[in-house]
C-alpha cells in the first residue's frame, strides 16, 4: 500500500469516464486551481478516448502547463464497459470502471485519487474492493434526507431508495483507503455520520464568473429571428426525457391560442435520433394547429455560446422529471439573473424555493407547465427573482472555491507547505 509522499513528486490522479455534463467543466475548473497553486507536483485525469476529442478546448487549455496531463484509458477498454441501459449493466459496469480506477492509479503512481463521479463507484466501495492509495471522491446524488424538504409526500419506492443509499454510502465510507466525500448537495452532509477516518465536506457546484457574455443575448435573438416580443422560453443540454420533453410538449396543446402567440420555445441540445424525430414531428403538429414558435437546435456547443442562449432566455426551463443532485442548470440561470421553471422535487426545488429564483412545480404534469408558462407570459408580479439571495448563491459557488477545496483535501498540507499556500 502506498503513503502519501510530501515531495514535489506529488501525484494526484482523477479519474472520470463521463464526457457531458458537468464533467468537462469540474475537470478545467479543477486543472485552473491545480495550475494556479504550482508547483504542487503532477496532475492527470484519466479520461475516455472520445472525451480529448469531444473537448479538445479543455484538454488544450489544461495541457498548457506540463504539470498536467490527460490519460485515456484504451479503446479496448473503453469498448469492454457494460452499456448502463440496465440496473444490472451498471452495477457491473461499476466494478468494472472502479478496476480501471485502481488500475491507473497503480500505473500513474499515486500518491492519492479523486473520483470525479463518485457514484459509479459506491458499490464496489462497500463491498470492500481493494485500491492501491488514499482515494477520495465527488457525490452527486444523495435522496435519503429528501423528505425533510419535499413537498410531495414520500412513496414507498421513495423509502426504499433512501435506504439502499444510505446503506451502500454508509458501507462505503467504511473502506480503509477512503479519506474525503465531497457533496455537491451542500443540505447532505447533515445526515452523513461518517467513520473516524473521512471527512464530509459540502462542495459548491463551480460557476466560473468570468463566462458570462453581457448584451450578446439581442443578437442572437435577432440571428434565430425570433419573432415579436415573444417570451423565450429555453431548455438546453441533452435533451432527453429526463429534461421533462415529453410533457413540456404536451402541456402546450393546452395553452390558450392567445398564450401561444406571446411564447417561443427554444430546445438546444444533442439528442437521439428517435428523440429528435419525436420533437420535430410534435413540433411541426403544434405550429400547425397553434401559433407558437419552436427552434430546435440539435447541437452540443461551448460555454461561450451558451451564455449567448442564457442571456437571450426570459425563462430557462429545467423541468427534470425527478431529477436528484444539483443541476448546474439552475446555476447558469441564476448567474445571468433569469428566471427559472424547474421541478419541486428534491434539491432542486428546494435550492428555487430558499433562493427564490422563480417558480418549482410538478414537472410531470403537463398542466401545472402550461398553467406556469402562461403565468411568466402575463408577467405574474408574483413570480419575482431575489437578486440579493441570487447574488448570495453564485458567491457560494465560485469556481475558485470548488478547486480550493478539493486540492486543500487531497493534496498533503506539506506540498501546500513547500508551496507558500499556507
Amino acid at each position: 500500500m502506498q503513503t502519501q509522499s510530501a515531495g514535489p513528486d506529488f501525484r494526484l490522479v482523477c479519474f472520470d469516464l463521463s464526457i457531458y455534463g458537468h464533467h468537462p467543466h469540474y475537470i478545467l475548473q479543477l486543472c485552473k486551481g491545480w495550475i494556479a497553486r504550482s508547483p504542487l507536483g503532477k496532475l492527470f485525469f484519466v479520461v475516455s478516448p472520445r472525451f480529448l476529442t469531444v473537448h479538445a478546448d479543455v484538454v488544450q487549455q489544461c495541457s498548457l502547463d506540463a504539470s498536467v496531463q490527460f490519460v485515456a484509458v484504451t479503446e479496448t477498454e473503453q469498448a469492454d464497459l457494460k452499456s448502463r441501459s440496465s440496473g444490472i449493466d451498471r452495477n457491473l459496469r461499476n466494478f468494472q470502471e472502479w478496476r480501471l480506477f485502481a488500475r491507473y492509479a497503480q500505473l500513474l503512481q499515486a500518491d492519492h485519487t479523486l473520483m470525479l463521479y463518485l457514484d459509479t463507484c459506491l458499490l464496489p466501495m462497500a463491498a470492500g474492493f481493494s485500491f492501491p492509495c488514499p482515494v477520495s471522491g465527488i457525490y452527486f446524488r444523495p435522496t435519503f434526507h429528501y423528505y425533510t424538504f419535499s413537498p410531495r409526500p414520500q412513496t414507498w419506492g421513495d423509502r426504499l431508495q433512501a435506504w439502499r443509499d444510505r446503506l451502500i454510502l454508509g458501507a462505503a465510507l467504511r473502506h480503509p483507503q477512503f479519506r474525503t466525500l465531497f457533496s455537491l448537495d451542500p443540505i447532505a452532509p447533515d445526515y452523513i455520520t461518517p467513520p473516524a477516518h473521512v471527512k464530509v465536506c459540502a462542495l459548491a457546484d463551480p460557476v466560473d464568473l468570468s463566462q458570462k457574455l453581457v448584451g450578446s443575448g439581442a443578437e442572437l435573438r435577432q440571428q434565430l429571428e425570433i419573432e415579436g416580443d415573444r417570451t423565450v422560453f429555453l431548455l438546453f443540454g441533452a435533451l432527453t426525457s429526463r429534461k421533462g420533453i415529453y410533457p413540456l410538449l404536451e402541456s402546450l396543446e393546452l395553452l390558450p391560442e392567445e398564450t401561444c402567440k406571446k411564447i417561443c420555445l427554444v430546445l438546444l441540445g444533442e439528442a437521439s435520433s428517435k428523440m429528435q424525430q419525436y420533437i420535430a414531428t410534435t413540433a411541426e403538429s403544434l405550429r400547425q394547429c397553434k401559433s407558437i414558435q419552436i427552434l430546435e437546435r440539435y447541437e452540443f456547443v461551448e460555454d461561450a455560446v451558451l451564455h449567448q442562449y442564457i442571456e437571450m432566455a426570459d425563462v430557462v426551463l429545467a423541468l427534470y422529471q425527478k431529477h436528484v443532485g444539483m443541476s448546474g442548470i439552475l446555476m447558469q440561470a441564476a448567474l445571468h439573473k433569469k428566471p427559472v421553471l424547474s421541478s419541486d422535487y428534491g434539491l432542486m426545488g428546494e435550492l428555487v424555493r430558499r433562493y427564490e429564483l422563480g417558480l418549482a412545480i410538478d414537472s410531470e404534469n403537463p398542466r401545472a407547465i402550461a398553467t406556469s408558462l402562461a403565468r411568466y407570459v402575463l408577467k405574474d408580479p408574483v413570480i419575482n427573482v431575489n437578486l440579493q439571495k441570487t447574488h448570495e448563491l453564485i458567491a457560494s459557488h465560485a469556481s475558485t472555491k470548488f478547486s480550493a477545496l478539493i486540492l486543500s483535501e487531497c493534496v498533503s498540507q506539506e506540498v501546500y507547505a513547500k508551496a507558500q499556500l499556507l
